[in-house]
């Protein structure tokens, strides 16, 4: 085990690192603390993909049923502005999502959320996209003082998931925009192809509104007034049910390989890649790349290079030669930690002192998990 590739990483936790147990198949190792292996060393994740991509391959997977979906959508929109929607990160999911909608003909409305952490190339891919492919796009500019303290909050609750206020506040604009819009298809860039492994220990739903207004009251010093929000009645029962909101997973219907679309996006359309995933917001990649590994010993490397594994899309060779690379440059994680800081409004060393202790588990605040593990039960009993 090379230590500069977790850098700043304490010794004890090093060591807990190198004894690590780890899948045959995949990548993906004890450090999920609800992994099981089978007698061959094959790990859940690997067994519950199989199960995902026969279920998967019941319902679309095939060009018919991508054809059918596209028409339905094109049918829905005759005689209105835009037949569907897509939520615009600038990443690859959601940049290649945008590609193949309007390769297809769709004619999306794209909204991008402003949380105040877009990388400059995150910026200009997503003028590019717009541009190069004719897409109307409305923006959500999230109030930045209530954004930081939300922001702050979460990281004085020290709890994994960090990214919560931003995933939170994307779902809610999408929803909102689209119920604004009377658009009843909202394109989702989640896949099964890049983004089937992630433990439930490593994080936790963004959707829990209760969960946020919790820690954001424990921690927080100003009033949420106009930060959009969510809530489970809105999301799963209010815009599906009642509004006829349907969201789809339209790369679930192609054969969807993350390489050729970087390529694609690289060459049809000048876009740029930013080296890891979700590494379009500065914050995100500071989080995925240094606070998680840091304080919780959870490389999401692992789980993202796992998926392209099992979907045969990289070798498990490979994956493991990529994990040998250092995750963050030691100058760079300076220049990130300072100005991360200074945009939340904590003191350096504030920073610094919550990294080196230990992290919490999201169940230390009040949260509706019980209520999402029955939605998930009822989900996965209906198939």
């Amino acid at each position: 085990m090379n230590s500069n590739l977790y850098f700043n990483v304490l010794p004890e936790k090093l060591a807990a690192i190198e004894e690590r147990r780890l899948c045959t198949r995949c990548i993906m190792d004890t450090s999920d603390p609800d992994i099981s292996f089978d007698d061959r060393g094959i790990c859940s994740h690997c067994r519950d993909y199989d199960i995902l991509v026969l279920r998967q391959q019941r319902s679309c997977t095939t060009q018919s049923a991508f054809k059918r979906i596209v028409e339905e959508i094109s049918s829905h929109g005759k005689g209105r502005p835009y037949d569907c929607l897509i939520g615009l990160s600038g990443g690859v999911d959601s940049s290649y999502l945008a590609y193949v909608a309007r390769q297809a003909g769709l004619r999306p409305l794209v909204v991008h959320v402003d949380a105040g952490w877009d990388s400059e190339l995150a910026v200009k891919n997503i003028e590019k996209l717009v541009r190069r492919l004719d897409l109307d796009l409305h923006t959500v500019v999230v109030d930045w003082d209530e954004m930081r303290d939300l922001q702050a909050s979460f990281m004085r609750a020290e709890v994994p998931n960090q990214d919560i206020p931003q995933d939170h506040v994307f779902a809610a604009a999408v929803m909102s925009t689209a119920a604004k819009h009377n658009i009843r298809y909202v394109l989702n860039g989640s896949n099964t192809s890049t983004e089937s492994i992630m433990p439930r220990a490593w994080g936790y739903n963004s959707l829990d509104l209760r969960h946020l207004r919790a820690i954001h009251r424990r921690f927080g010093t100003r009033k949420l007034r106009t930060y959009p929000t969510i809530s489970f009645f809105e999301y799963y029962v209010y815009h599906p049910r009642i509004r006829g909101i349907r969201t789809i997973r339209l790369l679930n219907f192609l054969e969807y390989e993350k390489a050729k679309a970087i390529d694609i996006l690289q060459q049809q359309l000048g876009w740029k890649y930013y080296g890891g995933k979700h590494y379009e917001s500065t914050f995100t990649k500071f989080f995925q790349a240094h606070y998680l590994p840091t304080k919780f010993g959870y490389d999401k490397r692992r789980a993202h290079l796992s998926s392209l594994v099992v979907s045969g899309q990289l070798s498990r060779e490979q994956a493991l030669l990529e994990m040998q690379q250092p995750l963050y440059d030691p100058r760079q994680l300076l220049e990130d930690k300072e100005y991360i800081a200074k945009k939340l409004g904590i003191p350096f060393q504030e920073l610094d002192d919550i990294l080196a202790r230990p992290g919490k588990p999201h169940a230390d605040y009040p949260s509706n998990e019980r209520l999402f593990r029955f939605k998930d039960w009822l989900i996965k009993k209906n198939g």
